[in-house]
């Protein structure tokens, strides 16, 4: 009886591993990135560059004036690859480029929360940010934590305007961990977000403006030329949003 419950015991164990019995050997599930509270004020622990560039706004904020301030990620840092596209369009304006690679929404509210609206007057705050929380955030969330920071700015600087820039497209691309990210579930909470936030548009203090269309060919494509990895825009891009931004933000300058 023994030998014949060896010799079957091979045998079982596949079947049982086949109806799901217990001790079946399941394989690992890919794990899913974690939710965020998006509108939760939250600093890169452990990220010294993150501190380094907090640091040097609130330097910035003591040493002039500053008549515009631009505020969010690696989209708005990247003006730095395009100073003289940054000063023909902007250089009148006495510009501020607050921007930080990397920065989700409850980075930015942190830093607004430890000093970088404190000690400066601009007239016009351009903020687009939420792309690089659409991998763990609804585009509701996104909008939401984005509804902050337009009402952190409007309190702590009542006489300022707020330029709301659409999230910007992206498109097929790696992550940090060399596999290629799903765009259309990315643009699906973009596109959320984007629709939430155009509700922001006071006509007066707040101006929603979406320049996506200017980004895309015709088959909705982002053309390398514009943003070579389909995130970040180049010296073209740059141009190309400067001058579709240009007379609002003139207007709200006026």
């Amino acid at each position: 009886m023994k030998t014949l419950l060896r010799r079957l015991l091979p045998s079982f164990c596949f079947l049982a591993a086949l109806a799901g019995l217990p001790g079946q050997v399941a394989a690992p599930a890919a794990p899913t990135p974690a939710a965020v509270d998006a509108s939760a004020a939250t600093p890169k622990t452990g990220n010294k560059r993150f501190f380094e560039l907090h640091e040097s706004f609130l330097k910035r904020a003591k040493e002039g004036p500053i008549g515009v301030l631009f505020l969010g990620d690696s989209i708005t840092e990247g003006w730095n690859k395009a100073p003289h596209i940054w000063e023909h369009f902007f250089g009148k304006y006495q510009p501020a480029n607050f921007g930080i690679s990397g920065d989700q929404t409850q980075h930015v509210i942190w830093r607004l929360e430890n000093g970088e609206l404190d000690g400066i007057s601009p007239k016009v705050v351009v903020l687009m940010l939420g792309t690089n929380n659409t991998g763990r955030n609804t585009g509701a969330e996104i909008a939401a934590a984005d509804r902050k920071i337009v009402e952190m700015i409007r309190t702590r600087l009542p006489d300022t305007k707020v330029l709301l820039l659409a999230i910007f497209p992206r498109g097929p691309r790696k992550d940090w961990q060399g596999k290629v990210e799903d765009a259309v579930a990315r643009m699906e909470v973009i596109r959320a977000a984007n629709a939430e936030l155009a509700r922001l548009d006071d006509g007066k203090y707040v101006r929603f403006l979406d320049l996506n269309a200017r980004f895309l060919a015709d088959d909705g494509s982002i053309p390398h030329i514009i943003m070579p990895d389909q995130l970040h825009p180049d010296a073209a891009g740059y141009e190309l949003w400067a001058e579709a931004m240009l007379p609002l933000l003139d207007q709200m300058m006026q």
